[in-house]
């Protein structure tokens, strides 16, 4: 063979696997593949026109809400790093990044503002948190998954003693409570605590395994054995849907996935669900919100359950403004509406299983 004809052949070759290659980066993954989702098939349509609509709306509405500062939380509780973090992550749930898409200029300006609450103690907080820990834990798994999908040095350093703080004020009993001391612990606030620190992990940082392992264990002394649910402490009050959320995801952020606490967790929230809109009270977005990633986590017929009755009710919440209404503000309420709307198109790392 001529040596022009053997370049012809290799010519051919390559242009061969460059359609090859650029096939595969264009066709969509299916849905046997989905992330967090191990290899179920998914049996309706998660991502209906009505939900592109509704997310739309909820996006444009909080941009509107964000200060000069990049801070959002004013309508309630003024500058707030945990509703940043929050409204951030909505962002990013769209596939925006710091200026990078139509919200990025949004993304970049959450992230300066919790980059400068920042303490050198490793606590991010701004001056009017109250229970700075919930904040802390929102802020941390904001910066995890902006790491994990930038790369940004200037974050990662923020984010190493963020960490590090989060392992330092695990109390004896393995969880964490409002304020940075490792004295107290409640549910609540354990489940923010356990995200960050999964999210930091999938970016790369190292997390403790012990800390983790007492996390588990605070969790699972939390469930109650009657009914599968989970105590706000360890020996404070009965079961109640968001705490028992919390619980759940708690422990599949934790690695712990199939397990019998995290099925009767998953069947008390299956039995409590019946009526959505009556869960909660004042804590309803907040309950959703980890009930959202229990579901998903868990997968199936949870998630098939679910899903479709929880994204009608939040559609038919939305105002006109597109904003959703809650006790702590229209900015909260809105960024854990779209968070959980958003689960579906599966871009943020930490709903990787």
């Amino acid at each position: 063979m001529s040596a022009k004809a053997k370049r012809g052949i290799r010519g051919w070759l390559l242009c061969l696997l460059l359609i090859t290659v650029h096939c595969a980066l264009i066709t969509p993954t299916p849905a046997s593949a989905d992330v967090g989702r191990g290899t179920e098939e998914i049996n309706f349509v998660e991502i209906t026109p009505e939900l592109r609509k509704s997310i739309d709306q909820g996006l444009a509405f909080l941009a509107t809400r964000q200060a000069n500062d990049g801070s959002f939380g004013q309508d309630r509780y003024g500058k707030h790093v945990g509703i940043t973090a929050i409204a951030g992550l909505a962002f990013m749930a769209d596939g925006h990044l710091p200026n990078r898409g139509a919200y990025g200029p949004n993304v970049e300006a959450a992230l300066n503002f919790v980059l400068s609450s920042a303490t050198e103690s490793g606590l991010i907080a701004a001056d009017t948190s109250h229970g700075p820990m919930y904040g802390h834990g929102y802020a941390t798994l904001f910066l995890g998954e902006i790491y994990g999908m930038t790369g940004d040095a200037r974050v990662r350093e923020v984010l190493l003693k963020a960490v590090r703080l989060i392992v330092d004020t695990q109390n004896h009993e393995g969880g964490w409570r409002y304020h940075p001391q490792p004295f107290d612990a409640d549910i609540s606030v354990t489940i923010t605590q356990v995200m960050a620190l999964r999210s930091a992990r999938n970016a790369g940082l190292s997390v403790p395994k012990e800390t983790i392992d007492r996390a588990i264990t605070y969790v699972r002394q939390c469930q109650n054995p009657a009914d599968g649910g989970f105590r706000y402490m360890l020996t404070a009050g009965g079961s109640a849907y968001p705490r028992s959320a919390a619980g759940v995801a708690s422990l599949q952020y934790a690695g712990i996935y199939e397990d019998d606490a995290v099925t009767d967790g998953l069947q008390y929230l299956v039995r409590a669900s019946r009526g959505l809109g009556a869960q909660g009270g004042g804590h309803y977005f907040y309950g959703h919100y980890y009930a959202a990633q229990a579901m998903f986590l868990a997968g199936g017929g949870y998630w098939s359950e679910w899903f479709p009755r929880m994204r009608e009710e939040l559609i038919d919440r939305q105002q006109n403004s597109g904003a959703w209404s809650s006790n702590h503000g229209e900015t909260y309420g809105t960024g854990m509406s779209l968070l959980i709307l958003q689960i579906p198109n599966r871009l943020l790392p930490i709903y990787q299983r």
